[in-house]
């Protein structure tokens, strides 16, 4: 360690990234994932189950490659101080075992030595609100930092859980050895649900249903985290008296039920009935498990505090952080006000300093695109008397329906509330015939089935928005005609000459907006295809993010490659050590930051094979932001080349064989 300062020649590549990485705070289930460990051994045990929160409060780095690994601080935080080691992974090991705030990231460099033929990475720590030494895990955080560094700069292609274990292996080298779900930071800020089961960690983010306020605040007295846990791991893996049993029950099926109740009701947006819970919950560890560890678990500051009336006024529940004892405590807020009201209660009259953490439900889609502008060339002369996205199919229902409404009853059905139709200006009295209300005489004619149908289409019609391109100008420039339509939120693009069917009950679309959710970024579907077949597609190429190989970070979006490139730079990897191809499916999440992109190609005039194409915008938002691509239990079916038509109307709804 020391002062050293890196010189122009030791970075070898200038591409800086920046990274945020928050602290971490352990909502329900805290010592649940060390004891769900203990089932290695212990087989009767319980799987530990925990949820996590990220919090608004972290570490601010940026990131540049390297010929060594640097640490250093532009904000003075570590009193000048500074590690700069060679990427050796002996030497940084050592560094490891030392103990201190630099012994984690030597760690989980030394682990990336150990496992990964890379240089070093030069991290400027930019930023940090976050506590330490607060049960907020800051620990965890710059182990996951160091952690992501090395994945993002050097194409690792490590997923959430791939950056998890690295962390934690890599603090598992340090004198510390805290848990799994300190590493649940990975995520950023959001609430994960988290299970411990022998040396399995599995991890899912929440879906949230209300904003919920939470305040943390460090009881500025004192604990001892080694102690605590020194105290409690006597009591694994086997129970020797009653005391050590009802550890075994309260970090058990106690905890397990805690955790579940907890998840239903954040997602429920049930934010009395889960402060209610927080309170049971920490009756039940003073009941329970604090009596294994009197001298700390006791903790008068945190009761005093839980217990003071002018808090509970403000306050739906409250419990302690971390490994518990007098050291941090968090409350759930009745609402904005309270919390505000507690903090500054909090900070005046108590003296301890508070921060809030907000949790919100994670941006939903209400919002969907069809560009359908078009004379439809390749269907010529059929589309002559008939626009392409009112060719008729016949539905899963029996019914034939033209394939527009089939889109659109299936936007509905997945929670979309307004529909963006880009066309033509000459073609809107098309559409407004096929919306118009039926005359009479012929809705008569029609049996009870169809008469909802015509129901259907008039609930549609308020749904439907018209955008005009009056310029054929590419699907990207048809697009981005609707950026005043998206507002800035997230919409569903679906292609006008595709439809999608369900493995399931739920729609395609349904799938991908779920998904989404879960990650807030940019989304594109995908499906597996031969490789024969990449030289017909967009092809997206990345690494898997989930067990069922679902999610997958994309690194690379090639459109209609050749064969042989596909087959060197394009398979994606399976847990099998597969290589397999993936298309894009024909149904997208477009963020602002697509439609930002489209804009500027648009203003600077970049085309691509003469047209603004939408892949570009995707691929620079995914080399910027980051972008999902998405499997959905189903398949898609083109209606815009005759073959393709006629092999739709065969197999769409399983009609025919």
């Amino acid at each position: 360690m020391g002062n050293n300062d890196i010189t122009k020649n030791e970075i070898f590549n200038e591409n800086q990234i920046n990274i945020f990485i928050p602290g971490r705070l352990c909502l329900f289930g805290e010592h649940s994932d060390w004891a769900g460990m203990h089932r290695v051994m212990n087989s009767s045990l319980e799987p530990g189950y925990a949820i996590v929160s990220g919090i608004e409060q972290g570490i601010y780095a940026t990131c540049v490659k390297s010929k060594d690994f640097i640490v250093d601080s532009s904000i003075g935080i570590y009193d000048g101080e500074s590690l700069h080691s060679v990427m050796d992974s002996d030497k940084l090991l050592a560094i490891a075992k030392e103990g201190g705030f630099f012994s984690y990231v030597a760690g989980v460099a030394s682990y990336i030595s150990d496992n990964y033929s890379v240089d070093g990475v030069k991290i400027t720590i930019t930023g940090m609100d976050l506590p330490i030494k607060s049960g907020l895990s800051s620990s965890a955080a710059i182990c996951v930092l160091v952690a992501r560094a090395f994945n993002q700069l050097y194409d690792l292609k490590m997923n959430i859980r791939g950056e998890m274990l690295a962390a934690f292996l890599g603090e598992q080298r340090t004198p510390s050895r805290c848990g799994r779900l300190d590493q649940a930071c990975a995520y950023g800020v959001k609430p994960v649900y988290m299970e411990f089961d022998g040396t399995e960690t599995y991890a899912r983010p929440l879906r949230i249903g209300k904003p919920m306020y939470w305040v943390v605040a460090d009881l500025q007295a004192s604990k001892n985290t080694i102690h605590i846990l020194s105290d409690l791991n006597k009591c694994y893996p086997f129970a020797e008296d009653e005391k050590e049993r009802l550890v075994h029950e309260a970090l058990g099926i106690d905890n397990k039920r805690f955790v579940e109740k907890a998840a239903a009701f954040l997602e429920a947006g049930d934010a009395y009935e889960l402060g209610k819970l927080m309170t049971e919950a920490q009756e039940n560890f003073d009941k329970k498990v604090a009596p294994a560890s009197p001298a700390q678990l006791t903790a008068p500051v945190l009761h005093a505090v839980l217990n003071e009336q002018a808090i509970k006024d403000l306050i739906y529940g409250g419990k302690g952080v971390g490994s518990q004892g007098d050291g941090t405590v968090q409350f759930l807020a009745k609402d904005l006000e309270c919390r505000d009201a507690l903090i500054r209660y909090l900070e005046k009259e108590k003296k301890m300093p508070a921060f809030s953490l907000t949790i919100q439900p994670g941006r939903t889609v209400k919002r969907a695109i069809i560009p359908v502008a078009g004379f439809g060339t390749r269907l010529y002369p059929a589309t002559k008397g008939i626009k392409k996205d009112f060719l008729p199919v016949l539905s899963s229902d029996g019914i034939l329906k033209p394939a527009l409404l089939i889109l659109l009853e299936q936007l509905e059905e997945a929670g979309i509330e307004q529909i963006c139709l880009v066309i033509g200006a000459e073609e809107q009295e098309i559409y407004d015939t096929f919306f118009a209300e039926l005359p009479e005489k012929n809705l008569a004619k029609l049996p009870e089935s169809r008469r909802e149908i015509e129901n259907t289409i008039a609930r549609l019609k308020k749904m439907i928005t018209y955008v005009f391109q009056n310029e054929r100008l590419g699907f990207g420039h048809a697009v981005y005609q609707c950026r005043a339509f998206a507002k800035d939120e997230p919409v569903v693009l679906m292609l006008g000459d595709m439809l999608y069917e369900s493995e399931t009950n739920e729609n395609c679309t349904k799938q991908l907006i779920k998904a989404y959710e879960q990650c807030g970024r940019a989304m594109v579907t995908i499906q597996q295809i031969t490789l024969d077949d990449v030289v017909h597609y967009g092809i997206v190429h990345g690494h898997w993010e989930d067990e069922k190989e679902h999610l997958m970070k994309v690194g690379n979006i090639h459109e209609k490659p050749d064969r042989d490139y596909a087959k060197e730079y394009l398979g994606t990897a399976t847990r099998r050590k597969e290589k397999l191809y993936y298309a894009v499916f024909g149904q997208y999440i477009l963020t602002e930051e697509i439609f930002a992109e489209l804009g500027e190609n648009i203003a600077s005039g970049k085309k691509s094979y003469g047209e603004y194409q939408l892949t570009d915008a995707l691929d620079k938002v995914r080399e910027k932001y980051g972008m999902y691509g998405f499997v959905p239990a189903g398949k898609s079916y083109d209606i815009g080349l005759p073959s393709a038509y006629r092999e739709t109307m065969i197999k769409y709804g399983n009609h025919g064989s």
